[in-house]
């Protein structure tokens, strides 16, 4: 149906399917349609039908969804057409403030975007869309409806303009940001702080729900501009624990004066939860602002002011019954910690109170051990940091750590413990599963736990012996009720757990002998558990306690094993006297025993066979470690037993989903480290190494020559490569690779005297292209299969052939002059597996691009001719995503882009030298270059569009690659100097006049001694001048206030 023909109802009937239907089909076709109606002409007229006598508010949304995709195209609308949209919709929510909410929001999106784009826009010398505060203004005198309508443009506005814009040049964002940072945040931010004065100066009624939506809006502004991204340091929103507010320094009367802070804590003590989890939400935010914004006095009284609110809080602790509340204060302490030294903490007045109040708030809290563990995280994050800076206070001022964080250790221990009965008997979720969960919170407890570490250690011992004893009493065959023993084993993990943290608490805290005595003391009672199941097994075993015992061996091998080891340790002198353990040669005995007994009684538990083998590779990492290692029988019977029957992982049962075989890898390649101690040159070592590998193999030849299982073979060969990748992976000497190779191409039959490089990239080849083709066979995917059905095969394929076409083992010429194929074959595989996914993909997807582009610089490098040869459609796919990948913030997409660009130039370039210089014999090569030539005159803009994308990067951008940057650059000036003298025309006119001369020196200086050729002189040349050239011109570009208008972007 052609769309300038669709009615009101059909449209509307789009909707439905669009937002609320549940036919897949139905929705696929309706977006289709959806994008035909913002192409189309008539968009802006549909849009203006759909919102004015549309009957549903999916119908107003559409409208919305249109508008907003409209404003935000690469190719703007016309000024004109753009300021009439913004008027008509804030006159169009002005006159039906009782729009359904996401309906306003939606439209009021399309008002922020239009803003942010055009912010720089100018009509008759006046920035004709910086209006919209002054439009606001009349909103706020209106009714509540209004006034809610008003701060949602505000908020909407603030967080628009903190929001980067991938798809654009992230130096045009930080120019808008820093502008609206500077000309307009702080006025909404004293607008918003008023607005909430004046709520607190009436009394509220929370009945009526306007006025409950209208604070909920003004609070939600207030921390839209407390979060935004003022320096434009984009930090990782995740790394919360390190966040420090960038506050400008204009904004320094307000946060001096102590009304400011005094309005958030009252606001929350007067709001209910909802909102006054908000008013904290800010609080967190002005607890992390810089310290630098205040001189030290100031910043004591800020200091100050937060703790009296702090002690308030925890004095009328009844609004922390609230998740979300007690979710935000728990971060508001976390941060005080992390902006404010301990020696300025305790310097408050009241901080003795306060540290006596956050002590009992934090047992309490971590007694109610089933509540809120994500919360919990911020309270230990204080402790640990007050713990970890007791040694570098100088204040005479008592710290009271050592009074509380006894207290605190304690209480983690206890109730960890109690809660183990509670979730067996009621059968609910064991917080010992969230095993990521745990280990943060171990960490964090490690550093508190050393503080008076005597009593925590008493209290250790007391309960490991207590718990000890009792589950070896229920181990008698007569008394076992198996609740009680499942009790007794949880309690048992937790000890051991903690004794891990503790021991490994020793490299975060001073420490004396007496402690490394205590060390010993608790580790002795570990090796003791560990000898008591290990003789109970295969009958008494517990995954619990075997995942507490890797993490306990794990830390104790970080803080007494190895180069870092004080032979004297204390830690030795109890273990000595029970276990005979006098050093770390007999640990390490002990350690690889576990080791072995783990791989031969657990193999069909992953979550241990895994964490057992990461604890092998650890030890395998170290060469002291390791000559110590290979002398230990267990590891000797290790290197001569790798087979199933040993160690029942590496058989291809059904039991084990194909995702357990990655420990394979690991297995192999730690056992690989440590047959190459002393393996040197002994070939029949190696062969003896590799037996039941070979035999592998063998078995999966014979299968294939008669009936066989597909799934039996399937797994085969998957374990068989996971090993040889692990294998592979431990081989870092020329020799022992060698042997690798000869010992793969046996496997392979390849005659005594064949060219195995070539062999090898024939049977490569064929590889990529059986599953590729695969691949290509899938037809569409959904969102979330297309990585692991598809995108993550193609990458792996991009990285075999780059790696084949790179290792410089293969003469590629070959095969053309005898008539093989797997050359160019594997190469069209390349291209097909390459047009079957999208320029968004290729950046979207990190391993994709990481092997895509590196595998385009090799053939741009070496094999140009097949890169000349492809179609129009696909070199303009290639060279497109190479303009895409220019822009990316990962360098190595963007030096590997910059450096295919690069190749490709230079071809151009030196074809053209060469006309009519050229002798016969190189006429093929004459007409590729002319075929190159022909595309790139029929798409001048290709090349023109990469030079805007590196000038663009030079100029305004962080650029990181300058060097890879300078290279491509020269060659695309020099094939195209009228279009850059447009754009240095395009950039100096664009500029104050003041600054015009100045950056027109920029340009000349740029091009000085720089002649008309490609020659690696020149090309330094051109590379010093560009590095002189960026400097100034950011010189250029800083002084003189930013008052007057000025584009900041030359790919308009």
């Amino acid at each position: 149906m052609a769309l300038h023909f669709q009615s009101l109802a059909e449209l509307e009937v789009l909707c439905t399917h669009l937002y609320v239907g549940t036919d897949l089909t139905q929705r696929i076709e309706a977006e289709k349609a959806l994008l035909e109606l913002i192409d189309s002409p008539e968009c802006l007229s549909k849009c203006q039908l759909l919102l004015e006598r549309g009957t549903t508010s999916y119908a107003q949304l559409l409208a919305a969804t249109c508008l907003s995709k409209l404003v935000s195209r690469v190719s703007p609308l016309p000024v004109e057409q753009r300021m009439d949209i913004r008027n008509y919709i804030l006159n169009y929510v002005a006159s039906q403030p009782k729009l359904a909410p996401f309906v306003i929001q939606a439209l009021i999106q399309v008002i922020a975007k239009i803003t942010k784009l055009g912010w720089f826009e100018v009509q008759k010398e006046q920035f004709v869309f910086r209006e919209i505060i002054a439009d606001v203004k009349k909103f706020l005198q209106g009714t509540v409806e209004h006034c809610v309508i008003g701060v949602i443009i505000l908020s909407e506005l603030t967080q628009e303009m903190n929001l980067v814009d991938y798809s654009r040049p992230s130096a045009k964002h930080r120019k808008v940001a820093t502008s609206f940072r500077d000309t307009s945040l702080k006025d909404i931010l004293v607008l918003a702080c008023s607005l909430l004065k004046e709520v607190l100066a009436k009394p509220l009624n929370l009945q009526d729900q306007c006025q409950q939506n209208l604070v909920m809006q003004v609070l939600k502004l207030v921390l839209n501009c407390l979060n935004f991204d003022f320096i434009g340091s984009s930090a990782d929103e995740s790394a919360d624990d390190l966040c420090t507010v960038q506050i400008p320094t204009t904004w320094r009367t307000i946060f001096l004066e102590p009304e400011t802070l005094d309005l958030f804590f009252n606001l929350y003590h007067s709001l209910p939860p909802l909102l006054s989890q908000l008013a904290l939400s800010c609080l967190v935010q002005f607890a992390s602002t810089r310290r630098s914004l205040f001189n030290s006095p100031e910043r004591a009284k800020y200091l100050g002011n937060l703790i009296k609110g702090v002690k308030r809080i925890l004095e009328n602790p009844q609004g922390l019954s609230d998740p979300g509340n007690y979710h935000e204060f728990c971060r508001f302490l976390a941060r005080l910690k992390t902006n404010y030294q301990l020696g300025e903490l305790v310097m408050v007045k009241e901080y003795p109170e306060v540290i006596r109040l956050i002590a009992n708030f934090t047992i309490t809290s971590l007694q109610h051990w089933e509540v809120a563990p994500n919360s919990v995280h911020y309270l230990l994050t204080l402790w640990q940091r007050m713990v970890a800076s007791v040694p570098f206070v100088k204040s005479t001022e008592p710290h009271l750590l050592d009074t509380y964080a006894p207290e605190i250790t304690k209480a983690f221990i206890t109730s960890r413990l109690e809660s183990v009965a509670i979730v067996v008997r009621d059968h609910l979720d064991d917080p010992l599963d969230d095993t990521a969960t745990v280990f943060q919170q171990l960490e964090q407890l490690c550093t508190v736990s050393r503080c008076e570490y005597e009593k925590t250690c008493a209290l250790l011992v007391q309960l490991f012996d207590q718990n000890a004893q009792n589950y070896q009493n229920l181990l008698h065959p007569s008394s076992g009720v198996t609740v009680d023993i499942t009790i007794q084993e949880g309690r048992l993990a937790w000890l051991v757990y903690l004794v891990g943290t503790v021991v490994g608490g020793r490299l975060t805290y001073t420490s004396t002998d007496e402690h490394d005595a205590m060390d010993g003391e608790l580790s002795c009672r570990v090796f003791q558990l560990i000898s008591l199941m290990d003789t109970g097994l295969p009958r008494c075993s517990n995954e619990k306690i075997e995942l507490a015992i890797l993490w306990f061996l794990d830390q104790f091998r970080k803080t007494y094993v190895g180069d870092q080891l004080q032979r004297t340790s204390k830690v030795y002198a109890r273990m000595s006297e029970v276990l005979g353990i006098t050093d770390d040669n007999h640990v390490l005995e002990t350690f690889v025993t576990k080791i072995v007994t783990n791989l031969k009684y657990w193999g069909r538990c992953e979550p241990v066979i895994s964490r057992t083998l990461q604890f092998l590779n650890d030890l395998s990492v170290g060469y002291i470690l390791l000559k110590k290692l290979v002398k230990i029988d267990a590891v000797k019977f290790m290197l001569k037993n790798h087979t199933s029957e040993h160690f029942p992982f590496l058989g291809i049962s059904d039991s084990y989903s194909l995702s357990d075989f990655r420990c394979r890898t690991t297995f192999y390649t730690a056992l690989t480290r440590l047959l190459m101690v002393d393996l040197g040159e002994d070939e029949d070592e190696f062969e003896n190494f590799m037996l039941p590998l070979t035999v592998a193999f063998e078995t999966v030849l014979q299968i294939f020559n008669n009936n066989f299982k597909q799934e039996d073979v399937k797994r085969m060969l998957i374990g068989l490569a996971r090993d040889l990748r692990g294998i592979a992976f431990a081989l870092n000497t020329k020799t022992s690779y060698t042997m690798l190779f000869d010992w793969i191409s046996q496997r392979l039959n390849f005659d005594v005297s064949s060219p195995n490089g070539i062999l090898l990239f024939r049977e490569a080849s064929k590889m990529v292209c059986t599953y590729g083709n695969q691949i290509l066979s899938l037809g569409s995917l959904s969102k979330d299969q297309i990585y692991p059905m598809k995108l993550k095969g193609i990458s792996i394929c991009y990285s075999a052939l780059k790696s084949a076409l790179c290792g410089n083992y293969v003469s590629f010429g070959v095969f053309k002059l005898y008539g093989d194929n797997h050359f160019d074959n594997v190469l069209q595989a390349f291209v097909k597996m390459l047009l079957s996914v999208s320029h968004s993909d290729l950046l979207q997807y990190r391993k994709l691009s990481q092997s895509y582009y590196p595998l385009l610089e090799c053939l741009t490098q070496d094999h140009m001719s097949f890169i000349i040869n492809l179609e129009p459609p696909v070199l303009m796919y290639v060279l497109t995503s190479i303009s895409e990948g220019l822009t990316t913030l990962d360098t190595v997409v963007s030096s590997s882009c910059c450096t295919s660009l690069d190749y490709i130039v230079t071809y151009l370039f030196k074809h053209i030298a060469k006309e009519g210089k050229k002798p016969l014999r190189c006429r093929e090569a004459t007409q590729a270059g002319q075929r190159l030539l022909h595309f790139m005159q029929q798409n001048p803009d290709v090349l023109q569009q990469m030079m805007s994308v590196l000038m663009n990067t030079i100029v305004f951008e962080d650029c990181r690659n300058q060097w890879s940057v300078s290279r491509p650059l020269l060659g695309l000036i020099l094939l195209n100097e009228k279009y850059f003298s447009e754009l240095r025309a395009s950039l100096i006119n664009s500029q104050p006049l003041a600054r015009q001369e100045v950056l027109a020196q920029c340009f000349r200086n740029l091009m000085e001694g720089v002649e008309q050729n490609l020659s690696i002189k020149n090309r330094d040349r051109f590379t010093q001048n560009l590095s002189v050239f960026r400097r100034d011109v950011a010189e250029a570009l800083r002084s003189d206030g930013s008052t007057e208008p000025c584009s900041l972007d030359m790919m308009s």
